[in-house]
């Protein structure tokens, strides 16, 4: 009886890297990066889509400037967060029913070098999606913020991470795109009811109130509320993009994990 470790591709533990590779995660990246490049409806719905949504909010409230100014840098970060997140679960999950996840997972790629680099190349496009829709609502449309509008940027971005990395983990868990749009009622909604938005959360019911405060768009409204009254920055706006930040990096975690060769 042969003790040889089979050493094919997928079959054996020997060809399923342990950590992350950095040469692995950047192919990974650049691949996704290319094949964005000839979608240019994907690559539209993911940097002008949040544009225009504010445009039309602010002429929506054009008699009531000071309505934009007290929602819209909330939605600045909440519209990044929506598109990324409907994007990313979709096509991950065409990956897979295509067969490409199924290839490249019996390639020496790990797991982890996968969500990473699906989290790169979103994330790149994330920082353009993020300035472009920071510099609308700040130097044209005239959003009137106290802080920073770097700061306004940064939690922008981070918003788009937080839905890129949301629709990669949800992504493992449908098996149509039909089903991946499906979680957004389940995922983003609450959310968005919950995160301060529409009133502030310490007028919201007491239970109501503690489910909002494990949500991370919650914290991600506070945060741009921070920048539209602070000049400084302040204590609660680090803890809020802290939070945003790790809830980010512990979904891609769990997206890592829960990551499947076969939608079936």
């Amino acid at each position: 009886m042969s003790t040889a470790t089979d050493t094919r591709p997928g079959t054996g533990p020997a060809t399923r890297p342990s950590a992350l590779n950095l040469s692995r995660t950047t192919a990974t990246a650049t691949r996704v990066l290319r094949q964005l490049r000839h979608d240019p409806r994907t690559i539209a719905l993911m940097v002008l889509v949040p544009c225009v949504m504010l445009l039309l909010l602010r002429y929506v409230f054009d008699g009531s400037p000071r309505t934009f100014d007290s929602i819209g840098a909330s939605l600045l970060g909440i519209f990044p967060l929506i598109t990324m997140f409907l994007v990313t679960s979709i096509a991950t999950l065409r990956e897979r029913t295509s067969g490409t996840l199924e290839r490249l997972l019996a390639m020496p790629l790990g797991k982890g070098d996968l969500i990473a680099g699906y989290g790169l190349a979103f994330g790149a496009v994330a920082i353009v999606q993020s300035a472009l829709a920071t510099g609308l609502a700040v130097w044209i449309l005239g959003l009137d913020v106290t802080g920073s509008p770097w700061l306004l940027l940064l939690v922008a971005l981070l918003d788009a991470l937080l839905g890129t990395a949301l629709g990669l983990f949800v992504s493992a868990f449908a098996a149509s795109e039909f089903q991946a749009v499906q979680f957004m009622p389940a995922v983003i909604f609450p959310q968005l009811l919950l995160c301060g938005l529409f009133t502030p959360r310490s007028e919201m019911h007491p239970a109501l109130e503690a489910v909002s405060d494990v949500l991370p768009m919650s914290y991600a409204v506070d945060g741009m509320n921070e920048v539209l009254r602070h000049t400084d920055l302040t204590a609660t706006f680090v803890r809020d993009i802290l939070i945003v930040a790790g809830c980010a990096l512990l979904v891609l975690g769990l997206g890592a994990a829960t990551l499947r060769r076969r939608t079936s």
